[in-house]
């Protein structure tokens, strides 16, 4: 008889499955680019998903030049505004807070998110002068009482890099834009490539079927057929971590690498379906489409952050978009 294979169910790439600590996600690491300073990261609210028709621009491709039907992600993005400029310096254990700069006009809102420095001034980046600055990074955070579909008024704030060119042009860079409003098109351009990171749906306690993905067990089972038929050898002692387990569910924190950006536009009423999108609303600021779906449900914060892995020979060109599906979702 043939060898029969029992592939372990399920990836332990991440573990373990546990709630993620913030629907904010936090971002470990930022690539490295060139040019002109600039930020490398934004942030927007899911609205929902629909499908466009794009002109196929890949050279190799049997459908190269003709139009084909993608399944897009709708993320409203209306402005962000940067509320401090924090210094880092380099140190034995890695990068190093030196301090902050806050600008003078905030949100009163934001107050209610983290205590607000109240003695900030712009004017002393002075004090950084004779520092050996690392890297230079920016506090932004999010509007969401301009978003309709959002239930919420208080801002989200995050840390947002600033790369490219010298340390002194970052500075001067992050002087020019501190206390005002930092647009999508700030960040990122049409066909370029992204990474998403947000906190995926919950689905609160499950058990090892649907949490694994293990077979179903014998009908001849007399106990259950929905469990895990052996948790592992006598010696250890106790139960391994590769055994597959009920528990959490969903409401990880996970990054899509590799994204691309189909279009960005300004008006959101020339994407909204009728009727708005399903539990979200009709989109009314500045929005992106991006290619294929992104963690998380409607109304969840999505994060994106210049790519890390771009491939070697892919195209960032501006796709040629030629219709964006406007039906409506409520009968789906």
């Amino acid at each position: 008889m043939p060898q029969r294979r029992r592939p372990k169910r399920g990836s332990r790439a991440y573990g373990p499955r546990k709630r993620a600590q913030s629907q904010t996600p936090r971002l470990d690491s930022w690539p490295e680019i060139s040019g002109t300073p600039k930020i490398q990261g934004f942030a927007g609210y899911k609205a929902g998903m629909t499908h466009a028709l794009i002109v196929d621009n890949r050279a190799k491709s049997t459908t190269s030049g003709l139009e084909v039907q993608t399944p897009v992600t709708v993320v409203e993005v209306p402005p962000m505004k940067v509320a401090a400029v924090r210094f880092y310096e380099s140190s034995v254990l890695g990068l190093k807070t030196a301090g902050e700069v806050w600008a003078k006009d905030l949100d009163s809102l934001l107050g209610k998110r983290l205590s607000v420095p109240k003695n900030h001034d712009e004017s002393s980046f002075a004090r950084y002068d004779g520092l050996d600055i690392e890297d230079v990074r920016i506090l932004a955070y999010t509007q969401p009482k301009m978003v309709t579909g959002v239930p919420k008024k208080v801002p989200d704030l995050m840390e947002l890099r600033i790369g490219g060119g010298k340390i002194d042009e970052r500075i001067d860079y992050a002087k020019k834009i501190l206390g005002t409003e930092i647009t999508f098109g700030d960040f990122i351009s049409e066909g370029a490539f992204t990474d998403v990171i947000a906190v995926t749906k919950g689905k609160g306690f499950q058990g090892v079927t649907k949490r694994w993905g293990v077979k179903l067990l014998s009908h001849r089972n007399s106990k259950h057929r929905r469990g895990i038929g052996n948790l592992g050898p006598k010696r250890p002692g106790y139960v391994r971590s590769t055994v597959p387990g009920s528990g959490q569910m969903g409401y990880h924190q996970r990054t899509e690498f590799n994204k691309k950006i189909v279009k960005i536009g300004d008006t959101g009423a020339e994407i909204t379906p009728k009727g708005g999108f399903l539990n979200y609303g009709e989109v009314r600021n500045t929005y992106v489409l991006v290619h294929g779906s992104v963690p998380g449900p409607t109304k969840r914060l999505i994060r994106f952050r210049d790519a890390t892995r771009v491939p070697a020979k892919a195209s960032t060109e501006a796709l040629d978009v030629t219709y964006v599906s406007t039906e409506s979702k409520q009968g789906a």
